[in-house]
């Protein structure tokens, strides 16, 4: 019985984390595409009524520096180094 207990608190734990997670994301999803938009409609040329277009070397950069914060909160889950020498 306190097995089954403990799971469902650790099952609840991994829940809250996932939604706190997707809600995060989308939240920044939003938040940078709408400064992207208002970047981007601002730097507009009216009169060749077109936008400038993302670089692959600015994409990249932008994936590579995602990939690094990826990396770096999947770290938050791992203890410490420092724990296991003691």
């Amino acid at each position: 019985m306190e097995q089954q207990k403990q799971e469902t608190t650790l099952q609840d734990r991994k829940a809250r984390i996932m939604i706190l997670g997707v809600s995060v994301g989308a939240l920044l999803g939003f938040i940078s595409s709408y400064l992207y938009t208002r970047a981007a409609e601002e730097n507009e040329n009216p009169d060749a009524g077109t936008t400038q277009s993302i670089s692959t070397g600015q994409l990249i950069g932008i994936l590579l520096a995602l990939l690094g914060v990826v990396r770096q909160i999947s770290e938050l889950g791992k203890p410490d180094k420092k724990d296991k020498k003691k």
